[in-house]
């Protein structure tokens, strides 16, 4: 094949858009390597792919056949969203700080950059979407991006999100509904891409409750666009996938393959405080390996 297929799918809620664009990147994807393969490994497939969620408000959200706990789903959502392991983030001047390059929520909230004279500022690129659209709802230029080209091209495990973008567009009725388009470089469609979409469908709400309590607007979720560069299941979760995944989709409804947001939210309310003492333990590793 001498071309990346380029596939797209819609559905009504973050379930249903997920778990068609892994049945379609399964039928079309391409066969290819990677640079993480081990010898005996089967190819992955890959394509590039757009997925459109048209109301990510909309029920059911959550789809049981992400490979992952309903803890750690939220645990993921307050890294990104509430920033609960930004203090990991290792010092670049210290060669023996083995903690993590980044988190998604430092580069969103505090992106860090050097002024011409040489001083280093922040940004917080999640507030300035929210004060831009909030004065401009029509704007082209309410975006965040992670990339840093002086640190990242150097890095092992560089950010797979690259950019968010967005745009408010008004109603008859006079109510403002933010869209939303995110751009991964890379993204594994069978183990992350549900997490992905999970977390930044609430950072999406985040973004829309700020740009309203800023303008004094009703603004609500507008259709969220997931595009991927490379949407990809690995070869060697190929197996997993068909026994696990579409096993589901053949034997089971709709309904049994998907949870709503009231369920899980028990869950989740229960969870938040063993998370936050779990992250406080790991926390205290890093310490001690320093």
């Amino acid at each position: 094949m001498r071309n990346i297929p380029v596939l797209m799918v819609k559905g009504r809620s973050l379930a249903e858009a997920w778990e068609k664009s892994l049945i379609v990147l399964y039928e079309q994807g391409s066969r290819v390597k990677t640079e993480y393969d081990k010898p005996d490994d089967p190819l992955s497939v890959d394509a590039t792919m757009s997925v459109v969620i048209e109301e990510p408000s909309s029920e059911p959200r959550i789809h049981r056949c992400f490979p992952g706990s309903l803890e750690f789903l939220e645990e993921y959502r307050l890294e990104v969203v509430e920033g609960i392991k930004d203090h990991w983030i290792r010092d670049p001047d210290n060669p023996e700080d083995t903690r993590w390059e980044y988190t998604y929520h430092e580069r969103l909230f505090t992106y860090s950059y050097f002024t011409r004279d040489a001083q280093e500022s922040h940004i917080n690129q999640i507030e300035h979407i929210a004060q831009k659209l909030a004065s401009s709802p029509y704007s082209r230029r309410a975006q965040a991006i992670t990339w840093k080209v002086w640190e990242d091209i150097q890095i092992d495990s560089p950010p797979c999100l690259q950019s968010i973008w967005c745009r408010v567009l008004s109603d008859e009725k006079g109510r403002w509904w933010l869209n939303m388009n995110v751009r991964m470089r890379s993204n594994d469609a069978y183990e992350a891409a549900f997490m992905n979409m999970f977390a930044f469908v609430s950072l999406q709400e985040y973004i829309a409750s700020r740009i309203g309590e800023i303008a004094g607007k009703d603004v609500r979720l507008g259709r969220y666009v997931h595009f991927a560069d490379s949407y990809h299941i690995y070869g060697k979760r190929l197996e997993d996938f068909e026994q696990r995944f579409l096993r589901a989709v053949r034997e089971r409804s709709f309904e049994e393959r998907t949870w709503n947001m009231e369920f899980a939210e028990a869950y989740f309310t229960s969870a938040r405080p063993q998370i936050l003492e779990k992250v406080k333990r790991e926390t205290k590793k890093f310490t001690r390996s320093e």
